[in-house]
């Protein structure tokens, strides 16, 4: 009972505070400020260390929960390309880092409109080979990450491959954006937190010149085959659906080890209402979990 009135709690908040932030005619400048504010109701479990990296590429935040973490988890936050931040996402690598065991590196990769497309993806792929030079090995490593983020993850795993270089041990993906064209939206009854308008503007600004179909920009257009084992956790209220059921099914037809969770009556990146609902504290422990079974470190 109480849970289910704080489902509803949660889900009106977002719709009355969040989800008016993301209008394409609020100025991603004042996006940035407030929707880092609005991630403080977020909060990591008591005991996660964050500490900030400054090394010559992006900014990153090492995090991690107890004293011998094992394994690396990669992290690209959600924003639609154009907002968030590793600050923004202290409390969903917070809980992750706590349910895997591993280090969580979540790098601040730059953001458009100021840097377009490929930004994000050099970003990633020189943090992901900077981890490798430091002595882990690829085994050792998890790429994870939540909408444009989640997107950014498999993007990446694509890029290594078609480049020849070592792969991670597993991936993991909460509500990814992965069709920057939106031309298959799903039409949720209630939709808490998205507007079909606020992404269609963050593709442009992403993209740039750079076409929609691309499959570095949108996974679901290009092969997935070769890639590592994956998990997608996507909530039954949200346009990103769909992204999410694409990407499992074309995983599939790959031959790619794919495992999709749809969760009812739940939103876009529930997750990061970890240790508040329920809910979303055991997505969390379950890509933990498989996160965990797939790294060796």
């Amino acid at each position: 009972m109480i849970q289910t009135a704080l489902e509803t709690g949660l889900r009106q908040t977002m719709m009355r505070l969040v989800r008016p932030l993301l209008h394409p005619a609020v100025p991603v400048s004042i996006q940035r400020r407030l929707v880092s504010k609005a991630y403080r109701t977020s909060i990591p479990p008591k005991g996660t260390h964050f500490d900030d990296i400054e090394a010559g590429g992006p900014a990153m935040t090492r995090v991690h929960h107890g004293d011998s973490p094992s394994g690396v988890v990669l992290y690209f936050h959600g924003g639609g390309y154009i907002i968030g931040s590793a600050r923004t996402h202290r409390g969903i690598t917070g809980h992750l880092a706590k349910a895997s065991g591993a280090m969580v590196i979540v790098p601040d990769y730059r953001l458009a409109p100021e840097n377009p497309y490929p930004a994000a993806l050099d970003d990633a792929e020189n943090v992901y080979l900077a981890l490798i030079d430091e002595g882990h090995p690829p085994a050792s490593l998890s790429l994870a990450g939540d909408s444009a983020g989640g997107g950014l993850a498999i993007a990446l795993a694509m890029s290594l491959r078609d480049k020849g270089l070592p792969l991670p041990s597993s991936l993991m993906m909460m509500s990814p954006w992965t069709d920057l064209s939106n031309a298959h939206l799903y039409a949720p009854e209630c939709e808490p937190v998205l507007q079909r308008r606020w992404i269609d503007k963050a593709a442009r600004l992403y993209c740039g010149s750079e076409p929609v179909s691309n499959p570095y920009v949108s996974p679901v257009y290009g092969d997935l085959s070769g890639l590592p084992p994956m998990l997608i956790q996507v909530g039954s209220q949200e346009i990103l659906l769909n992204d999410a059921q694409r990407l499992a099914d074309l995983a599939n037809r790959c031959n790619v080890d794919a495992r999709l969770e749809i969760y009812n009556s739940l939103w876009h990146v529930f997750q990061v209402h970890a240790g508040q609902l329920d809910r979303a504290t055991e997505a969390l422990a379950t890509a933990g979990d498989y996160i965990r079974r797939h790294l060796v470190a």
